[in-house]
């Protein structure tokens, strides 16, 4: 039987975590929801993205998906725990797999973090290193102009490199030897960060560390025929442009819907 996989962000930046997947289970069916009417998710009170996360998990359900993957950061890190505890599916985050890779890759125990705005005011990536490494330092920095940024497909522009050199620069002074890409839309940025950190410090994406979780829940499955359907509740037409370059792939039928309280 096809397992079927849905994936929700609050935007465009999860399908880099649903081409994780797809790569790993080539024949599953993913259904993918980007509330694109209300991104970013990174600028709202806790009790918003709550509310907008449980609407997006109730659509998923609807759609017969057998595991939610929470590919925002920020809705992992306000919402993923109430949402583990009250729907009937596996739900897995992309905060705890971040973590965990970030922990196994680091010599030093000096790690950054950099997200948005909502993910480090949570504390979550910190929380969720220190459980696994109480010896670590973790240094954290918002960088909201990124979503903009790689949005605009500037992953490479001037204002990229000279914005990753201003956020990083105390990343840089903590000494850090590992940095955690803490939101869907950074691993687009992964050169010019690279280019501004220098070969010492290593990148973990948490798209491919999330999508390795999913192995107990959906299993060994062979072959491919997968296939994908992509929901958003604004803007189809802007999500299949810009997409496209998240995906790595042209995006099919696109449908807006909207999401029930």
């Amino acid at each position: 039987m096809q397992p079927a996989i849905g994936v929700f962000d609050s935007g465009i930046g999860g399908l880099t975590v649903l081409r994780a997947i797809r790569h790993l289970f080539p024949a599953a069916r993913l259904v993918y929801l980007g509330d694109t009417a209300r991104v970013p998710y990174g600028t709202k009170s806790p009790t918003t993205v709550l509310r907008y996360a449980h609407q997006a998990a109730t659509f998923l359900l609807g759609r017969k998906v057998d595991v939610l993957v929470v590919a925002c950061n920020t809705a992992s890190a306000v919402a993923l725990d109430e949402l583990a505890s009250e729907l009937p599916i596996p739900v897995v985050g992309v905060i705890e797999p971040g973590a965990q890779a970030a922990v196994q890759a680091s010599v030093t125990r000096r790690i950054g973090v950099i997200g948005t705005e909502g993910t480090i005011q949570s504390g979550a990536y910190e929380r969720s290193i220190r459980l696994l490494a109480p010896d670590a330092a973790v240094s954290t920095v918002a960088c909201p102009l990124f979503v903009p940024i790689t949005e605009a497909g500037w992953a490479d522009h001037q204002v990229a490199h000279l914005s990753a050199a201003e956020y990083l620069a105390p990343l840089q002074a903590a000494g850090i030897d590992t940095l955690v890409l803490g939101c869907t839309h950074y691993p687009l940025l992964q050169s010019t960060l690279a280019k501004c950190l220098g070969p010492k410090v290593g990148l973990v994406d948490s798209a491919l560390a999330t999508a390795r979780t999913l192995h107990p829940y959906v299993g060994v499955v062979s072959g491919g025929g997968g296939s994908a359907e992509f929901f958003v509740t604004d803007a189809p037409q802007r999500f299949c442009r810009i997409g496209g370059g998240f995906l790595g792939m042209e995006l099919g039928n696109v449908q807006q819907v909207v999401l029930e309280n």
